[in-house]
């Protein structure tokens, strides 16, 4: 197996191992059929506390009672749908949920206008099916198959990008529990502990709706975008510290007042209007979520440590805005040049460097 300083990103049971395995050692609850933790310790994995003398991180910070009922949801025969817009970590909490219940989280089938039904069911090795028919052996089984098959967590991201057709050879898997196989003339049934978390983004509805018969199988949770300024910095502050820390960069974490002034960007761009609710603000056209806001800066940690003193500058924050706001180059760089002048500009002398920066970008 790979060490860890070789993998550039590592699933969320390896990232995050040794808190797991102080779970594990701590945890004296009764742990359910086919889970590695009680509820209350894959709480405490995703919300942080405690095990013994370990300090285990939060890897979602928002509503303590939205995760309680994604745990809830997986202890019964329900599967669980994860809602939100986009940088709401659905994601990263269902690939956490995942590790913290199963210690595998690469059951993973990946929603897009391609995903076909064999990647929800199964599908065959050709070679092998004309050379000596349907076998066992030749089966290739999809994730959520593998999961049936050990009583794991399969997960579904952006199932709404798929066609609708495919969503709808869940219903049966969720329903049944079963996957018919005419071929071998059987059925593979799930093991205890099964399920299946799905994400969908709320920009993409209309895309391809889902079902009422297949909302009806899954419990939905939907995550709000962070609730205040302070959450969404601490929430930017974390992720910047955990990916730069992974991708060895050289250059120093980015200060809080950087922090503050990129999430307070992004804030008003989405919301429309300053944190004061003094003035409108034009949005975008493209989504400006807390995800962008940390890519943006371990993109400027990126640039300060290749191509200057390692430390964070204005310019190299101001290369991130453009190209994070600026996504369709006629409507986007007229609302972020509006920003710049009717917002910016005018918020004194802390702002300026900032301001003289973005506005040399955006010529």
């Amino acid at each position: 197996m790979a060490q860890k300083q070789d993998v550039l990103r590592l699933p969320a049971e390896r990232l995050y191992e040794e808190e797991l395995e102080a779970l594990k050692e701590a945890d004296k609850e009764a742990k359910p059929a086919g889970w590695q933790l009680s509820p209350k310790s894959v709480l405490t994995f995703i919300t942080g506390g405690q095990a013994g003398a370990t300090t285990i991180t939060p890897k979602y910070i928002g509503n303590k009672r939205l995760v309680e009922m994604a745990i809830a949801t997986l202890l019964t025969d329900r599967a669980l749908l994860l809602i939100g817009e986009p940088g709401t970590a659905k994601s990263w909490l269902s690939e956490n949920l995942t590790a913290a219940i199963h210690g595998d989280s690469s059951k993973v089938i990946q929603g897009t206008a391609g995903t076909s039904e064999e990647h929800v069911r199964y599908s065959w090795n050709y070679a092998m099916l004309l050379a000596q028919g349907p076998s066992d052996q030749a089966l290739i089984r999809s994730p959520i198959f593998r999961a049936m098959e050990c009583g794991g967590i399969a997960r579904f991201e952006e199932i709404s990008r798929c066609a609708s057709e495919v969503q709808d050879a869940l219903i049966s898997i969720l329903s049944e529990k079963t996957i018919a196989i005419p071929e071998l003339n059987r059925e593979a049934a799930a093991e205890r502990g099964f399920s299946i978390i799905a994400t969908a983004n709320t920009r993409d509805r209309g895309v391809n709706e889902m079902s009422a018969a297949l909302k009806r199988r899954f419990n939905i949770v939907v995550l709000p975008a962070p609730s205040s300024l302070e959450t969404e910095i601490d929430i930017v502050r974390r992720r910047v510290g955990e990916i730069s820390s992974n991708y060895e960069l050289k250059a120093a974490q980015p200060d809080d007042d950087t922090i503050r002034k990129v999430v307070t960007i992004f804030r008003e761009l989405r919301s429309g209007t300053t944190l004061e609710g003094k003035e409108k603000v034009k949005p975008p056209t493209g989504v400006i979520s807390t995800a962008e806001a940390i890519s943006l800066l371990t993109g400027s940690m990126a640039l300060a440590g290749s191509f200057g003193d390692g430390r964070i500058s204005d310019e190299d924050v101001a290369a991130g805005l453009q190209g994070a706001i600026v996504k369709d180059e006629e409507k986007d760089r007229i609302a972020w040049k509006e920003y710049l002048e009717n917002v910016m500009k005018k918020r004194g002398a802390s702002w300026r460097s900032l301001y003289g920066a973005c506005t040399e970008m955006n010529r």
